[in-house]
């Protein structure tokens, strides 16, 4: 039985999800980002149990097709931005059309319609909160950042960084209160 959980957006999610699933009695047979596929059928699942179990750690259990399919599309987002070096060399709406597995005028439809954004500026709020978390990591100069995150230049991560955030990369960093966001509430 294949679920589809809302707010799966790290691998330490990953790890709550599973151990939450396993103290249930359940045996998971694969788990990655946004979902979990159960050994046992759906009618030996209760899914009212399973349902409070993950809102009481913070995660949704999504029914509807259309929110499925958009929280599929966020976590290959999270994937590519956060957990991946790909992104560099990837064309975004192939890459997704391609893991999602359905036309990306379709899901660029659906996704704009559902959460009120569109694909590309999610996709600009995930790597803004990449380079949040790299800036405060000040293990990287902002060039390296720019080049990390797939900018073509630090000008354009800059404007970028300053259009969403309303601060530039340096003033960013040198506030002590540093304004990142969870993955999940992006």
């Amino acid at each position: 039985m294949l679920l589809h959980v809302k707010n799966m957006v790290c691998n330490r999610c990953v790890k709550v999800v599973k151990e939450e699933i396993e103290k249930l009695g359940y045996s998971i047979e694969n788990i990655k980002l946004g979902e979990v596929e159960l050994r046992e059928e759906e009618n030996l699942v209760n899914k009212v149990q399973l349902k409070e179990v993950l809102e009481s750690n913070g995660f949704e259990l999504l029914d509807d097709r259309k929110t499925q399919l958009v929280e599929k599309i966020k976590n290959v987002i999270v994937e590519l931005i956060h957990h991946s070096k790909d992104h560099l060399k990837t064309n975004v709406s192939e890459y997704i059309s391609q893991k999602v597995g359905s036309d990306y005028s379709n899901l660029s439809n659906l996704f704009s319609s559902v959460e009120g954004i569109t694909i590309e500026k999610y996709l600009i709020l995930q790597r803004i909160e990449r380079a949040k978390e790299l800036l405060v990591y000040d293990e990287l100069t902002l060039s390296e950042i720019a080049f990390e995150l797939g900018y073509s230049s630090v000008a354009h991560l800059s404007a970028q960084f300053k259009k969403t955030t309303g601060l530039t990369p340096s003033h960013f960093k040198k506030l002590s209160d540093h304004k990142r966001m969870s993955l999940d509430h992006l």
